[in-house]
C-alpha cells in the first residue's frame, strides 16, 4: 500500500476494527437477554412467596376492626384473587336476615336496632358499597353522605319511619308524614319546603318564620306582625274597596308584589287584579 494511503475502513464503510469497533455477537445479546429475563423472573418469584406467606405485611393498607382481627393473616378469607371482596363472602358470617338483630355468634343484640335493620329492606347485597375495613380497630364505615336510597327495595323508599326515627319537634307533629314534601333522598339537609306554592317570600317578607307564624303553630299565620300590616290600616283600605272579608290574606295575596292582588269574588272567579296598595 502506497505511503498516505487509508485503510480499507477509513472511508466509512465499516466499523474500525479492535475492541470497541468490534458489533456485539448475536450469542452474547441472547445471553445477555436471558440474564435479564432470569432476574425479573427471580424477583417475581420472590415477590409471589413473600405475598403468599405474609400477605398481612405485603399487600395489607392497614390493620382491619377489632371484629376481623383474626383474618388478618388470611386475606382470602374475604378477599378472591382477581374478583375482590364479593358480598358473598361477608354475608357468609354476617347473614342479612340477622344484621342489627344478632351477633355473628347468634347472640341477640339489645336496645335500639332499628339502625341498623334497615339491611333486611335492601334490594341487593352490595357490602362494600358503605363499609370498608383495613382503616383501623374502630373505623369501618365509609364517609357519612355515601349511602344510596337506591339500594333500597321500592316498597320502602316512601316508608322514611321505617329506617329513621320520626322528629317530635311542633313542626314536624303538625305536618304530618310526608317527608318528600320537604326533604329529597339524594340531600337531606337543608330541607327543602317550597314556600312559594302559598307565598313567596320577596322583598320585605323574606323574615323569620316566627313573625308570621306565631306560637310555633306553622299551620296558621298572621299579617298583623308587621308594622306596614296593622290591623286598623288593613281594615280601613279593604272596607274602601267593599271587602269585609280579609282575614285570610294569601287568597288575594301571593307575594310582596303590590300589583300582584288577587280577589276571588263569591264565584269562586277571579274578579280583578289591580295594584296601588300593598295589604
Amino acid at each position: 500500500m502506497a505511503q498516505g494511503a487509508l485503510p480499507h475502513h477509513a472511508g466509512g464503510r465499516g466499523p474500525v476494527a479492535g475492541p470497541r469497533g468490534r458489533r456485539p455477537h448475536v450469542l452474547e445479546l441472547v445471553m445477555k437477554s436471558r440474564l435479564v429475563l432470569r432476574l425479573l423472573l427471580a424477583n417475581l418469584a420472590v415477590i409471589a412467596v413473600l405475598v403468599f406467606a405474609v400477605p398481612h405485611l405485603m399487600v395489607s393498607p392497614g390493620p382491619l376492626i377489632a371484629g376481623h382481627r383474626d383474618l388478618e393473616t388470611d386475606c382470602f378469607a374475604c378477599h378472591m384473587p382477581f374478583i375482590g371482596t364479593p358480598a358473598s363472602e361477608c354475608i357468609a358470617c354476617h347473614k342479612v336476615e340477622q344484621i342489627g338483630r344478632f351477633t355473628t355468634k347468634g347472640v341477640a343484640k339489645t336496645g335500639n336496632v332499628t339502625k341498623a335493620a334497615f339491611h333486611q329492606k335492601l334490594k341487593q347485597d352490595a357490602c362494600i358499597a358503605c363499609h370498608g375495613d383495613h382503616e383501623g380497630r374502630v373505623k369501618y364505615r365509609r364517609a357519612a353522605g355515601r349511602f344510596s336510597h337506591a339500594m333500597l327495595q321500592a316498597a320502602v323508599l316512601q316508608q322514611c319511619g321505617s329506617c329513621h326515627t320520626a322528629p317530635t319537634d311542633t313542626l314536624h307533629r303538625q305536618v304530618g308524614s310526608d317527608c318528600a314534601a320537604c326533604h329529597s333522598q339524594e340531600r337531606w339537609k337543608p330541607a327543602t319546603f317550597d314556600h312559594a306554592r302559598y307565598f313567596t317570600l320577596d322583598r320585605d317578607h323574606n323574615v323569620k318564620c316566627a313573625t308570621c307564624h306565631t306560637g310555633q303553630d306553622y299551620k296558621q299565620y298572621t299579617c298583623y306582625g308587621c308594622h306596614e300590616h296593622s290591623r286598623g290600616k288593613i281594615a280601613e283600605e279593604h272596607r274602601k274597596e267593599g271587602i269585609r272579608d280579609f282575614e285570610n290574606c294569601v287568597r288575594c295575596h301571593k307575594s310582596a308584589d303590590e300589583h300582584d292582588i288577587r280577589w276571588d269574588g263569591r264565584d269562586g272567579g277571579l274578579r280583578r287584579s289591580r295594584g296601588g296598595y300593598d295589604d
